[in-house]
């Protein structure tokens, strides 16, 4: 074989390990991205099997509330069954906002407020809020780190070739939920015992 010839045959084996170690590094990473996302799932399906007996412990006590438990209700059932990434994204924010509204109902009612199972569900959702909360963090790390080594020259020749693609972030409304909840009541006819304490300051 020509020296002419050798040099291809070592341009063409270079290039081949090349990119071998551009696939295996998307791989790895693709990989990573997957098990956040997987981490993300099973934080959210452990808030929507917490709900229901939210739901049922609120309306034990808050009985005028009928609508705004609804809402909850319907905004777990859309967070379960959104298909596109866009839509899930944007179904679970909407339930974080109702979760908020059915939080914000005991301090309307002081049973409630003081029951133990409502404690404990609330303290549980937390924990899951906050675990979702890192979770959701480690996932757009891991989310950046794969699109970043996937776009820049020379992978991006061969991520198109290698069938990878751009994965998308998973953002939370965070102007949403910087601003207070603000729960409607569903009954103007609600027992008057709720507003009572607004109304001691103006007795003397």
């Amino acid at each position: 074989m020509s020296t002419t010839g050798w040099i291809i045959l070592a341009v063409v084996v270079l290039i081949i390990f090349f990119a071998i170690g551009i696939y295996n590094g998307l791989i790895g990473l693709k990989n990573k991205v997957d098990e956040a996302w997987a981490d993300i799932e099973t934080q959210l399906k452990r808030r929507y099997d917490l709900i229901p007996n939210l739901v049922e412990t609120v309306k034990g006590y808050a009985t005028h509330e009928k609508s705004t438990l609804e809402e909850v209700t319907k905004a777990r059932t859309a967070a379960m069954s959104a298909g596109s990434f866009a839509d899930k994204a944007q179904a679970e924010n909407a339930l974080s906002s109702t979760l908020k509204s059915i939080f914000a109902l005991s301090e309307n009612y002081p049973d409630l407020k003081a029951n133990q199972n409502f404690l404990d569900l609330q303290q549980s959702l937390k924990d899951i809020e906050d675990h979702l909360q890192l979770s959701r963090r480690y996932y757009n790390a891991t989310v950046r780190d794969f699109n970043t080594k996937m776009e820049v020259f020379p992978n991006n020749v061969f991520a198109g070739m290698m069938g990878f693609k751009a994965r998308e972030f998973f953002q939370t409304d965070s102007d949403a939920e910087r601003q207070n909840v603000k729960v409607s009541f569903s009954d103007s006819a609600a027992p008057s015992a709720p507003a009572a304490p607004k109304d001691d300051s103006t007795k003397a």
